[in-house]
């Protein structure tokens, strides 16, 4: 199910769009207010994020700011009363996809959420049930991997975990993507404790965990693989 954060203060309309785009099966989590929004793009995943500007305690510019730092890619929908031509060039500039001016139909926006939701998604590459890169191979099957003639066991997160960096090998994966793909929607540790499974990730597949060839971080963002250094 396609998971929504609609951030927006006006109580009656933040209640249609959320009705209404649960009647088209997304699920929709609401705030009203800059910091908790902010606070739940950190410790959550989300597919999409509808953003009105004019929000209490942060605004969504800011919001927006604080959530590109981290995430690239979630596509954003602005919706907001201002709607001068600066206004929108200043949102699509900050890092929106697309901007939607109040007042507008509720099936606009759900036109606008399909079509960003439909470009954002990305094949992933399918592996085989045994990979081997540097010096590992890695039993997806038996949860297990050798490197050196050395086999060590794998736990069923870190067995997730590196099967999902190596299906987006080469491409930067965020520790919200990592968190919705491995734990899924309804549990959502921090994402320290992504880092904390990487770091023993890395003790058994680098040779040098302090200075990793094959899962690098990208700083702010998250992780990339590379099999071949």
């Amino acid at each position: 199910m396609t998971r929504v954060l609609l951030i927006e203060d006006e109580e009656s309309l933040r209640q249609v769009i959320q009705l209404n785009l649960e009647l088209e099966n997304y699920e929709v989590i609401t705030s009203d207010n800059g910091q908790d929004a902010i606070d739940k793009l950190n410790g959550q995943y989300f597919d999409l994020v509808i953003l009105d500007l004019m929000i209490p305690k942060i605004n969504g510019i800011e919001v927006l700011r604080s959530l590109r730092v981290q995430n690239k890619k979630t596509p954003v929908i602005i919706i907001s009363a201002k709607n001068t031509s600066s206004d929108r060039i200043n949102g699509l500039k900050v890092g929106a996809d697309d901007y939607l001016s109040k007042p507008f139909e509720i099936e606009e926006l759900t036109i606008r959420i399909e079509k960003l939701i439909s470009r954002n998604q990305r094949p992933t590459q399918s592996i085989p049930d045994i990979y081997s890169f540097g010096d590992n191979t890695i039993n997806f099957q038996s949860f297990s991997g050798i490197r050196n003639q050395t086999t060590y066991d794998l736990s069923q997160k870190e067995i997730h975990i590196i099967r999902y960096l190596i299906m987006n090998k080469g491409q930067v994966v965020s520790r919200q993507d990592i968190l919705k793909n491995v734990w899924g929607y309804d549990v959502f540790p921090s994402t320290r404790t992504i880092d904390n499974f990487i770091a023993a990730i890395r003790k058994r597949v680098e040779s040098d965990p302090k200075n990793p060839k094959h899962i690098i971080s990208i700083r702010g963002i998250g992780y990339k693989f590379l099999d071949q250094v």
